[in-house]
């Protein structure tokens, strides 16, 4: 089980949305890198990125920050957001990036998606991320007409590294993580599944440890860490108690 500290990216700064909408942004830290080692430095092992314009745009616009964050911490470190053609994924697996992550090309270019993974394996994530149980894509400005289920399932045999399950709807709101559906797609699928959005504390920790949440692969947690609901170092203790 690991619990990815997430940092997301909007004009070089961290931030926070509330259900994705990037007009209820909060400022978190103006300074990405020293955000990165501040979550090395409370014992975190991995680091999820996603940079917010780029998911917008359809190509990486924060660009700077995430290679000031590469060059800050030695952790491995997984990033989403405007990852969108084969020569991105590439530029960023060669900067150092352990792990990409593609949500809007894995709807429109599956055989993007199978290309990467067989290419690159272990580094290609998809995330999906639902809205009422439909995929939202463009930063989450459109919602599709397929289920996260039926786009996981497209990838079952194309070693995928990860699905990373985001439910819209608590994204940024510290409801709890969604865990009924994000368990639900896990028990339907080979491929790891890791949970997001709605992570409020360390209750989140605890039902992430229940032998019905054994499938998951992690969960990805963000307001709760920078207000200060989620004590890392109790979190990450209760993690490693449990192994």
């Amino acid at each position: 089980m690991i619990l990815f500290p997430a940092v997301d990216l909007k004009n070089g700064q961290c931030v926070r949305l509330e259900q994705g909408d990037m007009a209820r942004a909060t400022v978190f830290n103006l300074d990405p890198a020293a955000q990165a080692r501040s979550f090395a430095a409370q014992g975190f092992e991995y680091l999820h990125i996603v940079d917010l314009d780029g998911a917008f745009a359809g190509k990486p616009m924060n660009a700077h920050a995430v290679e000031a964050m590469l060059k800050a911490v030695t952790m491995p470190v997984q990033l989403g957001g405007g990852i969108r053609d084969l020569k991105t994924i590439e530029a960023w697996l060669d900067k150092g990036i352990t792990r990409v992550i593609i949500g809007t090309a894995a709807v429109r270019d599956p055989e993007l998606v199978k290309g990467a993974a067989k290419q690159f394996p272990g580094r290609v994530a998809v995330g999906l991320d639902a809205r009422d149980g439909k995929v939202a894509v463009e930063g989450w400005a459109e919602t599709s007409h397929v289920t996260a289920l039926e786009i996981a399932q497209r990838f079952e045999d194309a070693g995928v590294a990860a699905i990373i399950f985001t439910d819209i709807a608590r994204d940024g709101l510290l409801k709890g993580l969604n865990l009924d559906a994000t368990i639900g797609l896990a028990d339907r699928i080979s491929i790891p599944v890791i949970a997001s959005g709605g992570f409020a504390s360390i209750d989140d920790v605890k039902a992430l440890l229940e032998p019905r949440a054994k499938k998951l692969a992690g969960a990805i947690v963000g307001r709760a860490l920078y207000d200060g609901r989620l004590d890392p170092a109790a979190a990450l203790k209760l993690i490693r108690s449990a192994v």
